[in-house]
């Protein structure tokens, strides 16, 4: 056997040997269609004019009408890529035998290895990289790469999924869209090559212009997400399908931020921040894909849309309206210029109905959309109803429908606007044509308008960068409120007046200080109100002492606070916090607070920092938003100050080392004159002695 030109050394971190090897071995191979060895073996050949392929099964002999070897050792000379799918036992002898040799990659399709930790610790040491092991394989179109069950179409779509049987769904879905897959990577287990690797070797993988992402978890989930920034950077927007929850999402909430904020909104907060998507289905994904795929994307959510249906056209701008797409009246010019190529009686409003017009000359879709996607009045056009369906029940109009499908996707290429078809008959002719023109083709309303909902989400979300600010912050000794209040008031957060107290002498001392009525707090309480560790509206020293002998009586000693009450007429009491998740990194979430945060769960968050811009966007997206400006009567809060506020808290978040810290205000009461946070909470996860009641601050 001659010697590899590859020795082993440093660590490869790059992944080129997963793209285009110069040789590739299939250890496991098999001549039975029924097991993943033909399947593996069958691909990697189709590459043979690009690269050696060497198959290897235990009996040796011949295969595909090719020899075949008993062992990695008897190959003619040494493979870059070696794919195995040998029993889970015979793995740790099949990876030793081919590192020995100085084989550069790894591709483990075998579920159920032993000893995982220990299989990627050699792999390490020898400098190899390996995908899997329970991978179901890799295809890229590039370099005519197949180590995968069945086929790949060519196309523009990455899949990496971490469930190799979803990404083999989204493929497969992908394919029935009239869609091509420009590289699938299965990760399975993750023992070496990640998920966020995989990602960032896509950022100059130049056939792919879009990638659907299937994950169960987010381990590097930081990482992950640097990695979507920079494919968005690149041109390459990203679809994400997750499902679980993460490590922070699973544990008890300690904090009302915690409590308000889904595992699932992180990760929607983090997609938007790196310009991604999220969605909820394999068939969605793939939706979404088609829009981006379809060349341009739309610059706005205005919608035009064109139906030989009343009912259809009604049905569509119901949908695209819950979806937040506009479906504007168009201008009466437009709305003229329509009705004189449409049949009297016909709607031209918006949506446009054709009145039959499209049955007497199939032409009319063509006229009807050319005319709104060079309007300037919409930002794409939806077809909806029969066409793509007439050569299906009338053969006669088959080809007159193909040539009318073939003029639609050249005028939407030429007017650079999106055009979207939904069709009832999504399977013919017709629409072939235009899917393989690059238009997308759905079979029912509600997935055209979800996927331009995306589409129009995505291009509206390009990303943004998460720079931390500089300098660390130190997380304080201890937790409670006034460590809270002190790490806050250094931020810029205002609070009333207050003084820590330990006996009722020392209250009656702060009362002389501070302005009266007062609020008596036991302080070191994550939750007071449950606990009876806060009481308000104490008009003088005297009832304030009395309040403190009567809460040290049944809470005992511990940092208790007297604090000036905040009296001011026509406040609205908001939530605001933040967190530094172990996956995901700094969030700031703001809501609708008080003592009902948790009911009305009205909060948005975001990854952090944020800016005066991107903080005041937060606070418009509160359903309680109409309570900012002033509602019946009642003078606008200062908004100003609020976004400031939101600002800083997100500054101090994402300063803080270490993770799993828990910072909030509730409330923070914000009037016309300003926001003042009249209690806080600080939760390090080192603290478990904190008490794990459930109440409100």
């Amino acid at each position: 056997m001659t010697e590899s030109p590859h020795s082993p050394g440093a660590r490869n971190s790059g992944l080129a040997v997963f793209r285009d090897p110069a040789s590739v071995a299939v250890v496991g191979a098999s001549a039975n269609p029924a097991k993943w060895g033909y399947w593996l073996a069958r691909g990697a050949l189709a590459g043979r004019d690009r690269r050696a392929v060497h198959l290897v099964t235990r009996s040796g002999g011949e295969l595909f009408g090719r020899p075949a070897a008993a062992s990695l050792d008897d190959l003619p000379d040494v493979p870059e890529l070696v794919a195995f799918c040998v029993p889970a036992r015979e793995v740790p002898g099949v990876v030793g035998q081919a590192l020995a040799l100085g084989v550069r990659g790894l591709l483990g399709i075998t579920a159920g290895v032993p000893d995982g930790s220990g299989l990627a610790a050699r792999v390490a040491a020898a400098g190899a990289r390996m995908i899997g092991p329970s991978s179901l394989g890799l295809f890229d179109a590039e370099s005519a790469l197949q180590i995968t069950w069945g086929d790949f179409p060519a196309g523009h779509l990455a899949v990496v999924s971490q469930s190799g049987q979803v990404g083999s769904e989204i493929a497969l879905l992908a394919q029935r869209a009239g869609l091509g897959i420009s590289r699938f990577v299965s990760v399975g287990s993750q023992l070496d090559v990640t998920t966020a690797e995989l990602l960032e070797d896509l950022v100059d993988h130049d056939t792919t212009r879009a990638v659907g992402v299937y994950l169960e978890s987010f381990q590097d989930g930081r990482r992950i997400f640097d990695a979507i920034r920079a494919l968005r950077a690149a041109g390459k927007p990203v679809v994400l399908l997750a499902v679980g929850s993460s490590e922070a999402g699973a544990r008890a909430a300690r904090s009302h931020t915690s409590a308000l904020t889904s595992p699932m909104e992180l990760v929607d907060a983090a997609c938007r921040a790196a310009g991604a998507l999220r969605v909820d289905t394999p068939a969605a994904l793939v939706d979404v894909a088609a829009c981006l795929l379809a060349g341009a994307l739309p610059d706005g959510p205005r919608l035009g849309i064109v139906s030989d249906s009343g009912g259809q056209g009604a049905l569509a701008a119901d949908r695209a309206g819950r979806r937040g797409i506009r479906v504007p009246e168009l201008s009466a010019p437009l709305a003229a210029d329509l009705a004189a190529l449409l049949p009297d009686g016909a709607a031209t409003a918006n949506p446009v109905d054709l009145a039959g017009a499209g049955e007497r000359d199939l032409g009319t879709y063509r006229e009807t959309a050319v005319r709104l996607l060079r309007s300037g009045e919409v930002d794409s056009v939806v077809l909806s109803g029969y066409f793509g369906r007439y050569g299906l029940d009338s053969p006669a109009l088959a080809e007159a429908e193909q040539r009318v499908a073939a003029e639609l996707a050249e005028a939407a290429r030429e007017m650079g606007r999106p055009l979207l078809l939904h069709s009832m008959g999504a399977e013919g002719a017709a629409t072939r044509v235009l899917r393989e023109a690059g238009v997308p083709v759905f079979a029912t309303i509600d997935a055209a308008t979800d996927a331009l909902a995306g589409a129009v989400a995505l291009r509206s979300s390009p990303g943004r960068s998460l720079a931390p600010p500089a300098g660390a912050a130190a997380v304080p000794a201890g937790s409670g409120y006034w460590p809270a209040r002190g790490l806050l008031s250094d931020a810029g957060i205002a609070f009333p007046g207050a003084r820590q107290v330990a006996d009722a002498g020392q209250v009656a001392d702060a009362a002389e200080l501070l302005r009266p009525p007062y609020v008596l707090k036991a302080g070191w309480l994550e939750h007071k109100s449950e606990a009876g560790g806060v009481r308000v509206g104490l008009p003088d020293g005297p009832s304030a002492a009395s309040a403190f002998t009567e809460m040290h009586a049944r809470l005992g000693d511990g940092a208790y606070v007297l604090e000036e009450q905040d009296v001011r007429p026509d406040v609205v009491e908001l939530i605001l916090g933040g967190r530094r998740d172990a996956r995901l990194g700094p969030m700031v979430t703001v809501g609708a607070g008080g003592t009902e945060a948790e009911l009305h769960r009205d909060s948005v968050t975001e990854c952090a920092p944020v800016d005066l811009e991107q903080a005041h966007a937060m606070l418009r997206s509160l359903r309680c938003a109409p309570l900012l400006a002033g509602w019946r009567g009642r003078p606008p809060v200062d908004n100003g100050s609020l976004a400031r506020a939101v600002v800083a808290v997100s500054r101090l978040v994402a300063r803080l080392a270490g993770d799993d810290t828990e910072l909030e205000i509730n409330p923070l009461r914000a009037g016309a004159d300003g926001a003042i946070a009249v209690d806080a909470l600080l939760v390090t996860h080192r603290d478990d002695h904190a008490p794990d009641t459930k109440g409100e601050s």
